[in-house]
């Protein structure tokens, strides 16, 4: 039995998990989908919704948009029931929610629309009272990178915001404006939401930089930085043109041995929390 086995944290409702920050590129949508692909590994049944109109984590599960395809969009418009537009990733107990261009619109049209922080939070409660649908212990809502009505609706419904930081010269200014998102949407919107971590990604140890950004972040949040790091690594940028979590595609490489270590850092924070 693995490390991350032995920590499997017990819970009847999903645990929702926004992985959010303003700034693109950052490896948000790989750490989602490597993230749910280690905790499918270790016997999560998780969900991953798709919230980002680039849809990159709905290809890159393997997901292939289709015409006339029921994604998000309709979810959160009330023209779908998140059930209804779950599909399976191939991978087992990982499935997606999965995003289609129809969401570059959906902040407009939201906000003309009752309710329209809650949308997916009323979706996932929804979803959990349906005895018919299937069992999620964790729901990892990929955000878009900005802080729009699509990012507010993740925060909205998310127990906790995931935050994957790249290690580069802004990385600390852009992170402060998202926690100044976070306590705002506490504050008004979601009493619950707290920060589970930060995770520093693309680190390159033989940079000095990536070395000066992990010590001013730790310096700054102390224990919310994971301990884990998810380096800089080739197979980790090819894996999504195959369709496939780094996981699968290379299990070996540095970057899927990172993300299962993030895996088992996550579950022990979760444990941790609920024991508190």
């Amino acid at each position: 039995m693995s490390v991350a086995e032995k920590l499997l944290p017990q819970t009847s409702t999903p645990r929702i998990l926004a992985l959010a920050n303003q700034k693109g590129g950052v490896g948000k949508t790989t750490t989602a989908i490597n993230l749910g692909t280690a905790l499918a590994a270790v016997g999560e049944t998780v969900l991953i919704v798709d919230l980002d109109p680039q849809g990159n984590a709905s290809t890159g599960l393997g997901v292939a948009r289709r015409p006339q395809q029921r994604s998000t969009y309709h979810m959160l418009m009330g023209e779908a029931e998140l059930q209804d537009i779950i599909v399976s990733s191939g991978i087992p107990r990982l499935d997606c929610a999965p995003s289609t261009m129809d969401l570059l619109g959906a902040e407009l049209e939201l906000s003309e629309i009752s309710r329209k922080t809650y949308r997916l939070a009323d979706a996932i409660h929804r979803l959990d009272a349906d005895p018919k649908a299937r069992r999620y212990s964790y729901i990892l809502a990929d955000c878009p990178p900005s802080l729009n009505l699509l990012t507010i609706n993740a925060l909205s419904a998310a127990d906790a915001v995931l935050v994957p930081l790249q290690c580069e010269f802004f990385a600390l200014e852009g992170l402060s404006q998202l926690l100044k998102t976070v306590e705002r949407v506490k504050g008004t919107l979601n009493p619950r939401l707290s920060v589970q971590g930060v995770v520093l990604t693309m680190f390159d140890r033989r940079n000095s930089l990536s070395e000066q950004v992990a010590q001013d972040v730790r310096s700054v949040l102390g224990d919310k930085v994971y301990q884990t790091v998810i380096p800089r690594n080739v197979r980790v940028s090819e894996a999504p043109s195959h369709g496939k979590p780094v996981l699968l595609y290379d299990h070996e490489c540095a970057g899927s041995q990172a993300y299962i270590r993030l895996a088992s850092e996550i579950i022990r924070r979760e444990r941790d929390l609920r024991a508190a």
